[in-house]
């Protein structure tokens, strides 16, 4: 029954957080009535592979905290173990660099300035939000696992030998 709560619940979060924030919001500051296309030759296709392999980053991070943690990445159900298996061995912050590149990724293909302004916004909260509030508390939570897991594997840029700590 937890799986299947942790499931729920992640499959909530994921409309809620990075649907609004990597979706909707990038959506509204663009002409979001004309077919997308960048007006700058090549950018459109390179910004839907970074949409859409982020999209599968995003997917795989949260399929981790369901099945691995058993829990979300909402802060009010935070996951039962720390959850360090796929993406998470090469990066920490899986899920908000996937939502950083498709924020970008939807600049070039509309060509949006102000796409990639409010994209360089998010970046700046993410990263404060993660300084000031997630680290601490998931050193709290778990201790030295979480400590020798922030040691061992970059937050941001991703390590290209996964982690086998």
């Amino acid at each position: 029954m937890r799986a299947f709560s942790a499931i729920a619940g992640s499959a909530l979060f994921f409309v809620a957080a990075p649907g609004v924030v990597a979706g909707l919001l990038p959506w509204l500051l663009t002409d979001r009535y004309r077919v997308p296309q960048s007006s700058v030759p090549g950018f459109a296709p390179v910004g839907w592979i970074l949409v859409v392999g982020a999209t599968a980053v995003l997917l795989h991070s949260f399929a981790r905290f369901a099945l691995e943690g058993l829990g979300t990445p909402a802060p009010v159900a935070p996951t039962e173990k720390l959850v360090v298996g796929g993406v998470y061995r090469h990066v920490r912050n899986p899920m908000y660099v996937a939502v950083l590149l498709i924020i970008l990724g939807q600049a070039l293909i509309f060509s949006s300035c102000a796409v990639f302004v409010y994209g360089l916004i998010a970046a700046a909260a993410m990263i404060l939000f993660v300084k000031f509030y997630e680290e601490p508390t998931l050193a709290r939570r778990y201790g030295a696992e979480y400590e020798d897991y922030r040691r061992a594997v970059p937050g941001w840029l991703p390590r290209l030998t996964p982690w086998r700590g």
